[in-house]
């Protein structure tokens, strides 16, 4: 750890012991950036428009590429030294825009350009507004979370702030199937920044009264089931085959509930595929589970758990059945360093005629800021983004009247951090 950074640190986690109501008597608002972030809103409006009908779902390769290019030149118009980081797995480039200033603040920006909408969406989920609320499959997960990076860098770079050494920004295509191509570099990434800032977004103050940030989250993990039985023809001797449909459905069934026993684990099968043709007994059959886990050895207890319970019992001789569990991404955990850090968010929040924001404490859902804060080198703080609901769902929306206070949290929060890696003994 270098110098800075340590400074950094201390400086972050005295902000946390210094106690909210401290931290809100001795901040002071900023009028001009309240007043900016205010403006801004017709304008980041815009940029969601912009975004929500580029469609983008994860496989969607050419959609998330036009997505890439769009925010490529966003970056570049704000002054940012733009590159294309490859994907692991072949698909999308990353987009990465880095800022050079004269300060000591090393911070990186994270937040994905794809959905999990498929191509077509639009066509049943517009674009549109109603009153208070801005509908658009990904409005909210997370173009919502990118439009807020953009125009608070806009914000910043309008008054001339260039308080940091680095600012880096990271727009990764992959998150909503797990970050296989991206999250080894984010993770990379990270360890080389004193502060990551992740933008997916809050829930909607409709669900929950106030605006947030969140404290932690489920690592992602898939579990895979695979049966091995023996084909036969269904219709003229479907007794000398070994059903392997059969026997995946018994094995399903016997082990949906198995998690419940598995401290910090959750598990739901939600893929099957099996045998190709409709006259012939399938040999082979397979099911795909969705895993959470919010402890560091949930993922080796349920892969045993599973394992014992398949032996437990078969439904279909001669078949055998194998289970297998890949860790996908990491458990987000903000720790002293990230609750700091949400500490000086509610500082923040307050200076806005004392309106409150929540620190929600974790969800099941995944996040990037797993792997950001995998090494342990930088400070993470997850759902920065903009307010709304029914992500992964139907009408998803976003609450319009999250705008300016989010651009201004955003804003200031940079400006702070400015302060405090360049001062730390302030």
């Amino acid at each position: 750890m270098d110098i800075a950074r340590a400074a950094l640190y201390a400086a972050v986690l005295l902000l946390g012991t210094a106690g909210i109501g401290a931290q809100a008597r001795a901040a002071q608002a900023d009028a001009a950036l309240r007043s900016a972030a205010r403006e801004e809103q017709p304008a980041v409006i815009e940029t969601l428009r912009d975004l929500v009908t580029m469609e983008s779902g994860s496989t969607d390769h050419e959609g998330v590429a036009t997505v890439m290019a769009y925010l490529d030149k966003r970056l570049r118009g704000l002054g940012a030294r733009v590159d294309r980081l490859p994907s692991a797995t072949k698909g999308p480039d990353m987009v990465r825009g880095v800022f050079n200033g004269s300060g000591a603040l090393k911070v990186m920006l994270i937040a994905h350009a794809d959905t999990v909408y498929d191509r077509g969406i639009l066509g049943r989920e517009p674009y549109h507004r109603e009153g208070n609320l801005l509908y658009g499959p990904g409005i909210a997960d997370d173009k919502g979370g990118i439009a807020v990076i953009l125009h608070a860098l806009a914000l910043l770079k309008a008054r001339g702030w260039n308080d940091y050494a680095t600012v880096t920004v990271l727009f990764n295509p992959d998150e909503e199937i797990g970050s296989p191509g991206s999250g080894e570099t984010i993770a990379t990434l990270a360890s080389e920044h004193d502060v990551v800032l992740s933008f997916e977004p809050s829930p909607a103050k409709a669900v929950i009264q106030h605006e947030g940030v969140l404290l932690s989250a489920a690592g992602t993990s898939q579990v895979r089931m695979t049966v091995q039985g023996l084909s036969a023809h269904a219709g003229a001797a479907p007794e000398q085959g070994r059903n392997a449909l059969v026997e995946l459905a018994h094995q399903v069934l016997q082990t949906k509930d198995v998690a419940a026993a598995v401290p910090g684990a959750q598990l739901n099968w939600t893929t099957a595929n099996a045998g190709t043709a409709r006259n012939q007994i399938p040999e082979r059959a397979e099911a795909g589970g969705d895993v959470r886990v919010m402890q560091a050895d949930s993922n080796d207890n349920l892969l045993a758990a599973l394992q014992a319970k398949v032996k437990e019992s078969r439904l279909v001789p001669d078949t055998t059945t194998t289970v297998t569990l890949e860790p996908l991404r990491p458990i987000y955990v903000a720790g002293d360093r990230g609750r700091a850090l949400a500490d000086l968010a509610r500082g923040i929040y307050a200076e806005l005629d004392g309106r409150q924001l929540l620190m929600h404490p974790v969800t099941n859902g995944g996040t990037d800021a797993g792997f950001a804060g995998r090494s342990g080198k930088a400070a993470v703080l997850e759902g920065l983004g903009l307010a709304g609901w029914g992500y992964h769902a139907r009408n998803e929306y976003i609450e319009i009247d999250s705008i300016p206070p989010r651009l201004y949290l955003a804003s200031r929060m940079l400006i702070e951090l400015g302060k405090r890696a360049s001062s730390p003994g302030r």
